[in-house]
């Protein structure tokens, strides 16, 4: 049977293996050394094969890419670079339907919506939505690790970047080079570009747990990035009559 193969720092492994299963073939996911055992325990119990790959997300995506191609299996990333584009886009397609599904439980359109963002293909479909849903009524910002600002400096920079940075406890979202597709839609889209610390992600993950949502880092991610607007709270228009949507990408899970 087909073989699919895809690198993961996080929930995109776990869907690879998933869709796999469903349909009667076989997964190969890479990990880096820094994605935690348990979570590749995880992927097992879907049926997945785990390789070892790597210091970095990086790493073992360039090992996934060779694999694919050594063994003429089917890479699926969610990001995309220069030739290697229609799966990915598939891939973010997938988000959409998270986005609509919020859409429908607000009353109102959010004045505001805070996105995390690893390679950005989460990112990058939300915002999509969210601007064919509601225009430029809201303000869009993304929200990125401090350790891994991939897209905050490719946007400062003007052209896409690979950034440098310790290990992140924002295991999903420590991705050092941006996805070309997700950065494209997201210079369109997005009106403001931030990071948070490591201390800033664990507050937020604590303040869901008291309003009895348990969640990771990288899921709490988005919301950090309100909860700690700070001084920029004016400047994107944020107040007590604001409608903030962030998305709380997983539920708990080791980082």
């Amino acid at each position: 049977g087909r073989t699919y193969v895809a690198a993961s720092a996080g929930n995109h492994g776990l869907s690879v293996a998933a869709g796999a299963h469903v349909f009667g073939a076989t997964a190969a996911i890479y990990l880096s050394e820094t994605v935690s055992d348990a979570f590749a325990e995880r992927l097992r119990a879907k049926g997945a094969r785990v390789v070892r790959a790597g210091a970095t997300y990086e790493d073992s995506m360039a090992a996934a890419a060779a694999a694919a191609s050594a063994n003429g299996w089917v890479l699926l990333s969610d990001s995309s670079w220069p030739g290697y584009w229609e799966l990915p886009t598939r891939v973010m397609e997938g988000y959409l339907q998270l986005a609509a599904e919020a859409a429908e439980a607000m009353a109102e359109a959010p004045t505001h919506i805070f996105l995390q963002a690893g390679v950005g293909g989460l990112a990058a479909a939300v915002a999509t939505y969210a601007r064919a849903r509601w225009g430029d009524g809201p303000t869009i910002v993304v929200v990125e690790p401090e350790a891994a600002p991939a897209l905050f400096e490719s946007i400062r920079a003007g052209h896409p970047v690979e950034t440098q940075g310790p290990v992140s406890i924002m295991g999903r979202l420590d991705c050092k080079v941006p996805s070309l597709i997700a950065l494209a839609g997201l210079a369109r889209d997005a009106d403001a570009f931030a990071t948070i610390t490591e201390a800033e992600a664990e507050g937020a993950v604590a303040y869901l747990a008291a309003a009895g949502l348990d969640t990771t880092p990288s899921g709490a991610a988005g919301l950090a990035g309100l909860l700690c607007a700070g001084e920029a709270r004016p400047a994107l228009g944020l107040g007590p009559d604001s409608r903030a949507l962030a998305v709380l990408s997983e539920g708990p899970a080791a980082p």
